[in-house]
């Protein structure tokens, strides 16, 4: 099972505040740990909001908005993509993770749609071409 871990945007991350040294030591070890344990497949930190657009989309109609964006707690700050047995397995490898901020903060954790999720709506030969497309992009 394909899992995206979200760390959720603080007040400090949203300023552009860097993390400490000791911070970003430990979130290497960590995220080594999890490349050593073939869990993590993808992962970096975001630049805050402020650095960011949104295109918003309305039938054919696209606006672009300039961040920062609120509320903050719902930002995202960065992201790993990992590759799990369940999600219970997700959790505690959330669980032993350095908080990533200096304060509170969230990670969340969710489920990636695969091609079987999809059912009848996806026919066999997107399933094929989907599946295809995602081995390319696997194998770099």
């Amino acid at each position: 099972m394909r899992v995206m871990g979200l760390g959720k945007a603080t007040t400090d991350s949203e300023a552009g505040a860097m993390p400490s040294p000791e911070l970003i030591a430990a979130m290497a070890a960590y995220n080594e740990e999890l490349v050593n344990a073939g869990v993590m497949k993808a992962g970096e930190g975001l630049q805050p909001t402020s650095r960011g657009k949104r295109v918003r989309f309305d039938g054919d109609s696209r606006a672009v908005a300039d961040g920062p964006f609120s509320p903050v707690g719902e930002q995202v700050a960065g992201f790993w993509l990992w590759e799990v047995a369940d999600m219970d397995e997700a959790v505690a490898w959330v669980k032993r993770s350095p908080n990533p901020m200096p304060g509170p903060s969230e990670i969340e954790i969710r489920p990636l749609y695969e091609a079987a999720d999809f059912g009848e709506a996806m026919s066999a030969d997107l399933a094929k071409r989907e599946t295809q497309m995602c081995e390319r992009l696997r194998s770099g």
